[in-house]
């Protein structure tokens, strides 16, 4: 079971996430896609941290996500992405131009190979006016058609807006 969850930031993705993976019960792994570069997001990594319980397993992996889900991906087990847009973010921000392309290709490519249950947390971004700088506009494009092409393989689609999910596609399997 492939699912999607998409909100706005403090929409209670995350926590829908993890009660989700949670409910498989099955052993999660958590990869984490954020990086502590600087003091506030230090202190949503930790925030996070506490909220998950201690047994999961986490890996931290910034860039080669596809990777690291063939990797790592069972299918007796549960692995939760938190969160694709960070990740998005930490593409765009390499010197490597066409890494954005070349890795969110490896993303969609490998999603129906991999065994077990995969959930996906991220920022849904494109409801609000077009950004004024060409990096934050070409984030948008790229979060926009990652999500579009996500959505469309994923078997659950999940919109959360005030912490109330909000089921595109699928179900919601509590």
């Amino acid at each position: 079971m492939k699912t999607l969850i998409l909100g706005g930031v403090k929409s209670g993705k995350s926590r829908l996430a993890e009660r989700l993976a949670s409910n498989t019960g099955k052993p999660v792994i958590y990869i984490a896609t954020a990086q502590a570069l600087d003091e506030e997001m230090r202190q949503r990594i930790e925030l996070h941290q506490a909220q998950r319980p201690n047994h999961w397993r986490l890996i931290e992996e910034p860039i080669f996500l596809a990777n690291c889900l063939q990797q790592h991906a069972q299918a007796d087990q549960c692995i939760l992405v938190d969160c694709l847009t960070l990740w998005l973010n930490n593409l765009l921000c390499t010197d490597d131009k066409r890494l954005v392309t070349k890795e969110t290709s490896a993303l969609l490519d490998c999603l129906h190979a991999i065994p077990g249950d995969v959930i996906f947390v991220t920022n849904e971004t494109n409801m609000g006016i077009i950004p004024m700088g060409d990096l934050s506009r070409r984030f948008c494009d790229e979060a926009g058609k990652l999500h579009q092409a996500l959505a469309t393989s994923c078997d659950n689609v999940i919109l959360t807006v005030a912490g109330l999910p909000q089921v595109l596609k699928g179900q919601l399997h509590e």
